[in-house]
């Protein structure tokens, strides 16, 4: 099969930086892992457009963990936030159509026994907002508040202590959704998620950017496995 090329490579790399972020739970360990993987070589026995994907998962060990196996969060990550078939991600996990299947499924039913976290939105678009908490609760979730803008967020977020924010990134008049979530991580440790319709410009490795990236519109399964993820804090690579 052919090795794969630049312009694969360029157009795929932003994309395998969120996967690879969702994966480990951080950005600086995600960035490494895609760093990693490229320097290693990317396999060959799958097509140009998933290599980067296969590289990343296949230095990850399957270990099993508190709800999901390592395998099983890749396969969710790929299928749910990546958008792959189960096709495409089968062959960057290194597993046979029919096992990842299986494994898919049984991880969706795992989600859904998973607690619930009380979750705070950050949307300055009512309708959005409407929309973001109908998938939040449809998930199993509780929304405990919705801030329209950034000085309300911060406040919203001291007094509440949600345990997971949910934040768009352009608020309008009302801000900048990465700069309110960075004055309430500078008084309390809360995993983050954040949404956008342009998920490509949060993920050049160019300076500080989130490790949780869902792209809009997004569904209820990018936001069960994206949460999951968030809270649980990834997997561990030692």
């Amino acid at each position: 099969m052919n090795a794969v090329t630049q312009g694969e490579l360029l157009r795929t790399l932003p994309f395998a930086r969120r996967y690879a972020r969702a994966l480990t739970g951080g950005q600086a360990r995600g960035d490494a892992l895609v760093a990693q993987a490229l320097r290693a070589g990317l396999p060959k026995d799958v097509p140009g457009p998933i290599a980067l994907f296969a590289g990343v998962s296949r230095l990850v060990p399957d270990s099993a963990g508190e709800h999901i196996t390592a395998k099983q969060r890749q396969l969710l990550l790929l299928t749910a936030l990546e958008d792959l078939s189960i096709t495409d991600a089968a062959q960057a996990v290194g597993l046979p159509v029919g096992e990842a299947k299986q494994r898919l499924d049984q991880a969706r039913e795992a989600l859904l026994a998973v607690t619930a976290t009380d979750i705070m939105v950050i949307e300055d678009e009512p309708i959005i907002a409407m929309d973001i908490r109908q998938l939040v609760e449809s998930c199993g979730h509780n929304v405990v508040g919705i801030a329209t803008g950034e000085a309300e967020a911060v406040e919203m977020a001291r007094e509440l202590r949600p345990g997971l924010i949910l934040a768009d990134v352009n608020l309008g008049p009302g801000g900048d959704g990465i700069s309110a979530v960075q004055r309430i991580l500078q008084e309390q440790s809360t995993p983050v998620i954040f949404v956008t319709a342009y998920p490509e410009r949060l993920l050049t490795a160019e300076r500080l950017e989130p490790a949780f990236i869902i792209s809009k519109p997004f569904e209820p399964v990018a936001l069960a496995i994206a949460t999951y993820q968030a809270v649980s804090g990834g997997i561990s690579l030692d």
